[in-house]
């Protein structure tokens, strides 16, 4: 990857290996611990508008997760199940056991998001407060596709294509497929409320193929094993039992639905939340509303 700008100045950088991969990650902060998790098509970069004010209050842990940024990029395997996200969800244990945390919050946009109740289901006892962004759950996000919402994500069907029809297509133009992809999500419908700097290590990250690879048996993995493992859940009654703060984006995809947090309420036992005037990349087009949130709940857990 290019050398470009540095957005976490005075945050150290770290590589850890877990059972499975490298993972990079950047570190900073004083307090509690706090994993952010990023989602599609991003890095650990998204976090940069929030992290200064987060860092007041907590010890930040900011990875960019398998297959995406920084971090080393394993093959997809059956079911691609080195994508799913309870693999995922294992290396985000082992990185915060390797620094100390054994229990500790965490926050997840969009893909991150999908990690992290991963990990608060799978394991409980490391996962003291849960913040998704801008999703819901898997299973749901499949059980409720309209064709009004099969049209607006598409690229839940699209990217879940068998290999290498996505890459393929993807490969012909990435940095287009990703600002019009970006540009799309946000509640302007264009790219104005991204650091060109962020945005510089996105379209980076996004110009390797072994990369949009990853993330396309990501997508795979949320078909297959993520869809399956979110199924047992329901049908076992587990729920996540955490604190918990649904965030999400007044003009993203889950505003969408019935009620994001209604929908929620059916996967976990303390569920707070509420929308923020923004499309789906909060910490991007509405940095203070969403520190302000985060914040305010750290402060009643």
């Amino acid at each position: 990857m290019n050398v470009i700008a540095d957005l976490f100045p005075g945050f150290a950088e770290r590589r850890i290996e877990t059972a499975g991969a490298e993972i990079f990650l950047r570190t900073g902060g004083t307090g509690p611990p706090l994993l952010l998790l990023h989602g599609y098509p991003m890095t650990h970069v998204t976090w940069h508008r929030i992290v200064p004010e987060l860092a007041r209050h907590c010890t930040l842990v900011i990875p960019d997760t398998r297959g995406y940024g920084a971090s080393s990029v394993p093959a997809g395997g059956v079911e691609h199940v080195a994508y799913s996200k309870r693999t995922m969800a294992q290396d985000c244990l082992e990185v915060m056991r390797a620094l100390g945390h054994g229990r500790f919050m965490v926050a997840g946009h969009d893909r991150g998001g999908r990690v992290a109740y991963r990990l608060a289901l799978d394991h409980p006892e490391a996962v003291s407060a849960f913040i998704p962004v801008d999703i819901v759950p898997t299973a749901e996000a499949w059980r409720r596709t309209t064709a009004e919402r099969a049209i607006r994500a598409y690229h839940w069907a699209f990217l879940a294509q068998p290999y290498p029809l996505p890459e393929m297509l993807i490969g012909k133009a990435p940095v287009e497929y990703l600002d019009w992809k970006m540009a799309s999500w946000t509640k302007t419908k264009d790219l104005c409320a991204f650091d060109p700097r962020a945005l510089a290590h996105y379209r980076a990250f996004f110009s390797d193929p072994s990369r949009i690879h990853a993330t396309c048996e990501d997508y795979r993995a949320g078909q297959t094993s993520d869809l399956a493992a979110d199924e047992r859940d329901r049908d076992a009654g587990n729920k996540i039992a955490c604190p918990m703060l649904a965030l999400w984006g007044s003009a993203g995809i889950p505003s969408e639905t019935p009620g994001p947090l209604k929908i929620w309420r059916e996967w976990a036992e303390r569920v707070e939340g509420k929308p923020i005037d923004s499309g789906h990349f909060l910490a991007e087009e509405s940095p203070q509303a969403t520190a302000a949130a985060l914040l305010a709940f750290f402060a009643q857990t």
